[in-house]
């Protein structure tokens, strides 16, 4: 199937996230990863202890790199980290790859609650970013900083993703695992359609770096001609298998490429 990735995030020195968790998942996928580094981070599987942001022209400079030679089909970003670093990236993907999908991962905080974007970051992520997302990722601390809110309920979660919808991306994956009971829902929303995508709530240590996983996961599908629906679904049934069994790469499941979403 291949089907080529561009990751442009930070990277997780103890493995479990960021460009570490991207390109594992890519490849489980059967795509083809590609990276641009935008921050490195020491961190383990309690806390970010530091982070030092790689230059922008540089981070610029290993995007276009790759655009240049191997080429893309979808691009999707984590951790941007800075605003300048989203300037840099902004200018040279209008510039070399304006009609590429682009998952966009909101990354805000660390699991931990340490800080991944400064704040002048937030509002460049939304003006310059959110316009191209052909869809946006955001768990719900995300959502609620992103749209001032307060998400508790199903109504709130599909008036969020509306809101949201209205800063530019093309769709909204809302996700609820941030959400209390037994049973997760995630919205996926377009201007024409909802979608809502159910799971149990699986009990693991393994939660670290699902949404870099989901997102790649979804940009894999994307760049191998998927539907955002069918996209979804295959990546959703992928993070859960991650959840049961962890980093095994020994993926036999059967990941369907669709899903009977719940209306």
């Amino acid at each position: 199937m291949q089907g080529r990735v561009l990751v442009i995030a930070g990277s997780d020195s103890s493995g479990g996230a960021g460009i570490q968790a991207d390109i594992r998942t890519i490849a489980a996928l059967g795509g083809r990863a590609a990276t641009a580094i935008t921050a490195l981070t020491a961190q383990n599987t309690r806390c970010v202890h530091a982070i030092v942001g790689i230059d922008p022209d540089f981070v610029a400079r290993q995007a276009e790199a790759v655009l240049q030679d191997i080429g893309a089909d979808c691009i999707k970003t984590g951790m941007l980290y800075s605003a300048e670093i989203i300037d840099a990236v902004c200018d040279l993907i209008e510039a070399q790859a304006p009609g590429l999908p682009w998952v966009v991962d909101s990354v805000l905080l660390a699991t931990s609650g340490a800080p991944l974007l400064d704040p002048p970051g937030i509002g460049r992520l939304v003006r310059r970013v959110f316009p191209h997302a052909a869809v946006l990722t955001p768990n719900v601390p995300e959502a609620e900083r992103l749209t001032g809110m307060r998400i508790t309920t199903d109504e709130h979660m599909i008036d969020a993703a509306k809101r949201l919808l209205g800063q530019g991306p093309k769709a909204i994956l809302l996700k609820g695992g941030h959400r209390s009971g037994n049973t997760i829902s995630d919205f996926l929303v377009t201007d024409a359609d909802l979608q809502i995508f159910q799971h149990p709530r699986i009990e693991t240590p393994h939660l670290r770096g699902t949404g870099c996983t989901l997102g790649s996961a979804i940009a894999t599908g994307l760049a191998q001609g998927m539907t955002i629906g069918s996209a979804v679904a295959r990546a959703t049934e992928y993070v859960l298998y991650r959840l049961r069994f962890g980093n095994s790469d020994d993926i036999k499941l059967a990941l369907r490429a669709e899903h009977e979403p719940v209306r």
